[in-house]
């Protein structure tokens, strides 16, 4: 049985589900979901799902670049519907483990503006060796990308903006509406 530990600190909220599927009698699984207006900390991302079982770690790192076709931008915007997005994020990180043999697995997602340079999504996966958890953390980008209802927009130095759909996006290729994307 799954415990759920919630932390609610103003915009962020934490979600810890420790796994009951020991490994050597020592150390619980973790999956950590984090939506915050924050910015993200990428070595707090990492270092949660450091584990001495583990031989590698492995992360993505998701940043605003400062264009998108020929136009300069000046940051990105996040919106959400919180509660199935952390269900979604973890349903993600319940796919993962059916995939691979990993250990801990943390998402960290940014809400609100994210200044150019800065991270709107930090995946960070540990398993025994590296190629279990390089390829967990491209499923998990790309499965987020695809599933879970975060929505982006750009904002441009001209003063304009745009939702940006996502490819990726299963309801967007049937033609169902706004996508999520990351």
């Amino acid at each position: 049985m799954d415990s759920e530990l919630a932390t609610n600190f103003g915009l962020e909220r934490t979600l810890y589900l420790p796994r009951l599927d020991i490994m050597n009698g020592e150390e619980e699984r973790k999956d950590i979901v984090r939506l915050t207006h924050e910015p993200l900390e990428t070595a707090e991302c990492i270092d949660i799902v450091r584990s001495p079982h583990a031989g590698a770690v492995s992360s993505f790192i998701g940043t605003t670049r400062d264009h998108f076709k020929g136009k300069e931008v000046l940051k990105l915007s996040y919106e959400a519907y919180e509660k199935m997005a952390e269900k979604e994020l973890y349903g993600v990180l319940q796919q993962v483990r059916e995939r691979w043999d990993v250990y801990h697995a943390a998402v960290y997602h940014r809400l609100g503006e994210v200044p150019v340079g800065s991270a709107s999504v930090i995946i960070a996966i540990s398993s025994c060796h590296r190629k279990e958890s390089l390829e967990a953390v491209s499923y998990a980008i790309d499965t987020l990308k695809e599933n879970v209802p975060i929505w982006k927009k750009e904002v441009y130095a001209d003063g304009s903006t745009s939702w940006k759909e996502n490819s990726e996006c299963s309801w967007a290729s049937q033609g169902k509406g706004t996508s999520a994307v990351s």
